[in-house]
C-alpha cells in the first residue's frame, strides 16, 4: 500500500486537512476525489473528513487507493531492470505487442505481468493495476515504464509533457552517415488517416530527433547485407549501415522511425518506413536504451539503461565480420 506522510508545522496548526493535503501531495482532481470518497485521509490514524483542522504535531497521511488489473495471466518473459513498491522498468523483448488490442488480444507484457506479480507477490508491494507510462512499438525492444499508482502515473506523464524525461535509443539504420551528429526538427504529422504510417508534414506537431554516429560499416559484410536488402524492396538504395544513438525532444509515434527514413537513412528492418533486412535482423532494429528522470516518491534522478537484445548485437557482429 502507498502512502503519503506529512507531520503538521506549528505554521500550520489550524489549517484544514484538505488544505494541507493540497499544499504537500500532487494529487490530480480526479484521485483527490477518489482518495476523499473512499475516506483514505487520516489524521494520527484516524480517518478523517477534508474539513477537520489539524493541531502542530499531527501526523496526516493518505493512502493510495488500491487497484488490480484483470488481463489474463500468461507465461510472456518479463525482464525487469529496475522496480520498487511505486513502479518498475522492463527490458521488452522484440516481437511482443505491450497490451492487449483487437488486433493483439494476448500474448502481450500486461499478459505476463499478471504471472509475474502473483509469482513475485510480497516483494515489492501488492498486486497492482498495470499503468504504461510510454509505449514501445512491438517490434522495438527496450525500456518500458511501469507505474503501480496514479499518482506515480500522472507524475512520469507530467515529466514527459514538460520534456523533463530523456529518452535515448539505438538504432541500426541504412546507409553510412558522414556527419559524427546531427539534429532532425521537422513536423510530423498523419497524412493518411486510414493507414498506420506518419510523416513529415507542415501542419504536423513539432518534433526534434538529435543522433549521434557510434559506429559505421561500409565493408564487405555490409555491403553484402545492403545488396540483400535491395533485392528484396526498391526502398533500399543505400550502401553501408549506421549504429546510432539518438535522444528525442518530442516523443511522437514512428519519430524516430519517420525522421531517419525522411533523411535517407532509415531503419534497418524497418518494413513500414524502409525494407526487410533478412541478412541482418528481422525486425526493426530500434532499441529503446535509456531512460533518465525523477522518481516521483523518492524525488531522486533515476538513469536506468537496457543492454541491447541478442539479435542487434548479431546483427552488429555480422557487419563487423
Amino acid at each position: 500500500m502507498t502512502e503519503f506522510r506529512h507531520i503538521v508545522t506549528k505554521e500550520e496548526d489550524g489549517a484544514q486537512v484538505r488544505d494541507l493535503m493540497r499544499l504537500h501531495f500532487d494529487f490530480s482532481s480526479r484521485l483527490r476525489g477518489r482518495i476523499k470518497r473512499e475516506h483514505r485521509v487520516f489524521l494520527n490514524g484516524e480517518s478523517v473528513p477534508g474539513f477537520i483542522r489539524a493541531k502542530a504535531g499531527d501526523v496526516l497521511v493518505i493512502r493510495l487507493p488500491e487497484d488490480r488489473s484483470h488481463f489474463l495471466p500468461e507465461n510472456i518473459p518479463i525482464d525487469p531492470v529496475y522496480e520498487d513498491s511505486h513502479l518498475m522498468l522492463i527490458n521488452k523483448q522484440p516481437g511482443v505487442t505491450v497490451h492487449p488490442t483487437k488486433g493483439h488480444t494476448h500474448g502481450t507484457i500486461a499478459n505476463g505481468l499478471m504471472v509475474y506479480m502473483d509469482s513475485h507477490a510480497g516483494e515489492n508491494g501488492n498486486p497492482f493495476k498495470i499503468r504504461f507510462v510510454n509505449r514501445l512499438d512491438m517490434d522495438t525492444s527496450g525500456l518500458l515504464i511501469v507505474a503501480k499508482n496514479a499518482y506515480v502515473q500522472n507524475d512520469i506523464v507530467s515529466q514527459m509533457k514538460s520534456d523533463h524525461i530523456s529518452k535515448e535509443y539505438l538504432a541500426l539504420v541504412c546507409g553510412v552517415i558522414d556527419e559524427e551528429s546531427g539534429t532532425i526538427d521537422l513536423p510530423i504529422g498523419h497524412p493518411y488517416p486510414d493507414s498506420p504510417c506518419r510523416g513529415v508534414c507542415e501542419d504536423g506537431a513539432p518534433s526534434v530527433t538529435h543522433y549521434q554516429v557510434l559506429e559505421r560499416f561500409d565493408g564487405p559484410a555490409a555491403a553484402d547485407a545492403a545488396s540483400d536488402a535491395a533485392a528484396g524492396s526498391a526502398a533500399s538504395g543505400a550502401a553501408g549501415y549506421s549504429l546510432v544513438r539518438l535522444r528525442l525532444e518530442t516523443g511522437r509515434t514512428h519519430q524516430i522511425r519517420v525522421h531517419m527514413s525522411h533523411i535517407g537513412h532509415p531503419v534497418a528492418g524497418d518494413l513500414l518506413y524502409g525494407t526487410a533486412c533478412p541478412q541482418l535482423i528481422g525486425r526493426q532494429a530500434l532499441h529503446a536504451a535509456s531512460l533518465r528522470f525523477i522518481h516521483p516518491i523518492t524525488k531522486k534522478e533515476l538513469h536506468i539503461e537496457a543492454p541491447l537484445p541478442d539479435d542487434m548485437n548479431e546483427a552488429i557482429r555480422i557487419l563487423r565480420d
